[in-house]
C-alpha cells in the first residue's frame, strides 16, 4: 500500500506489468510452436475454391504421396492392406470423419483406386483436402 501526500489515505493498485510480460512470452511461444503441430505427411496439394472446414472431432486422414505411398494418419499401408484396415477402423468408430489428401502429381487412376477401396470399406462420406486457390 502507498500513502498519497499528507492525507494518510491508502489506495491500492494492481501492477499488471508482470502479467503482460508473461502473456507476451506465452504468445511468442505459441506462435513459434503452432506451425510445428501440423498433422500428417507433407504433400503438394491441388488448389481449389472451397471453404475450410472447422471440426473439433478426431479425423482419419488418408494421405497419398507423390510416389504413390499410402498413409493412414502417419502409418504407412499398401493398397492391398488399405481396405481391411479401413474396415476395422470404421467398425470401431463409425462417427470418425475421413479425409483424403493426395499429392497433385499422383495419377488420377491411382487416386480413384484408393477411393474405391475407401468406399468398399463401408465409408460413405469422404472429404477431399485441397489448398485454397491463390488468384493472381
Amino acid at each position: 500500500m502507498a500513502f498519497s501526500g499528507n492525507s494518510k489515505q491508502s489506495f491500492s493498485e494492481i501492477n499488471v506489468t508482470p502479467l503482460v510480460d508473461v502473456m507476451l512470452v506465452l504468445l511468442i511461444i505459441f506462435m513459434v510452436t503452432a506451425p510445428m503441430l501440423q498433422q500428417g505427411i507433407k504433400v503438394n496439394l491441388p488448389q481449389a475454391r472451397a471453404q475450410s472446414l472447422k471440426s473439433q472431432e478426431e479425423k482419419l486422414m488418408i494421405t497419398i504421396t507423390k510416389d504413390q505411398k499410402i498413409y493412414i494418419n502417419k502409418n504407412p499401408y499398401t493398397i492391398n492392406e488399405l481396405g481391411t484396415t479401413l474396415k476395422a477402423l470404421h467398425a470401431y468408430n463409425k462417427n470418425k470423419q475421413v479425409f483424403l489428401k493426395a499429392d497433385k502429381d499422383v495419377p488420377y487412376g491411382f487416386v480413384v483406386r484408393v477411393m474405391s477401396e475407401i468406399k468398399a470399406a463401408g465409408i460413405q462420406e469422404l472429404g477431399m483436402v485441397t489448398e485454397p486457390l491463390h488468384e493472381r
